[in-house]
């Protein structure tokens, strides 16, 4: 009776694993590609708003005007 139950439930069906490594390698798939996305876009972000630029530490409500 427990062998007739354990087939029943689904055992180690090839079936099922090779859908179960099949899946779990389009996660991991899916999880390089989401990695590799989220780097591209900071560097992405970094190049279009430069933080470190020197006019970006200029006060302009403290600046004196230059002389001539």
């Amino acid at each position: 009776m427990a062998k007739a139950l354990l087939g029943y439930v689904g055992g180690s069906d090839p079936r099922v694993l090779a859908e179960m490594r099949r899946l779990q390698q389009r996660v991991q798939d899916l999880e390089s590609e989401l990695i590799r996305m989220q780097a591209e876009n900071d560097a992405l972000t970094a190049a279009a708003h430069p933080g470190d630029s020197l006019l970006d530490s200029i006060d302009v409500s403290k600046a004196e005007p230059a002389l001539a």
